[in-house]
């Protein structure tokens, strides 16, 4: 299920990427997370930025949900700095790719946009997973669940991370 291109760079800035989720203390940061450690690994980390928020503003300034800081350090990854915070519109201004984790961030997301082009640049994060299919295309939310959920997510999420800096790889190359 994944895409052929990646929406273009609005800028000569860095090719800017913001991750969303409801709450942004768990799939979110985590992939925000990961993907910068695979965009760092890759040699394209000056030339990509990544941030995380969330939908809903029931955790700003919270940290990263426990569970999620656990699967992420037990892949060798440091959660301590993250602070969750809301999208706003002028997300659409600032990033040049928004990925949400499912279709009610899709949904929630899109509602902010106030040109057609902006809602372009808005997709699933799993249109990048080369294992994600028509059925099976959102980052399922593990807050509620126990701590296998977030290990499945982490999955998820490093190897859509992979699959997406590959793709960046070649969209960046020609700019």
């Amino acid at each position: 299920m994944t895409t052929d291109q990646l929406p273009p760079a609005r800028s000569g800035r860095p090719y800017r990427i913001g991750l969303v989720c409801l709450g942004n203390i768990c799939r979110s940061p985590i992939a925000a997370i990961v993907l910068r450690d695979r965009i760092e690994r890759s040699g394209l980390d000056d030339r990509v930025d990544v941030d995380s928020s969330g939908t809903g503003d029931w955790h700003v300034g919270h940290p990263i949900d426990r569970r999620a800081a656990a699967v992420l350090a037990a892949a060798g990854h440091d959660s301590s700095d993250h602070r969750a915070q809301q999208i706003t519109p002028r997300w659409f201004d600032q990033h040049d790719l928004l990925l949400v984790m499912d279709d009610a961030n899709l949904r929630e997301v899109q509602e902010f946009a106030v040109e057609a082009e902006a809602i372009s640049r808005v997709r699933l994060f799993r249109e990048f997973d080369p294992r994600a299919t028509d059925a099976d295309r959102e980052v399922p939310d593990p807050y509620y669940g126990g701590e296998d959920g977030f290990g499945l997510v982490m999955a998820i999420i490093e190897r859509t991370s992979d699959e997406l800096v590959e793709r960046l790889r070649e969209h960046l190359r020609d700019i």
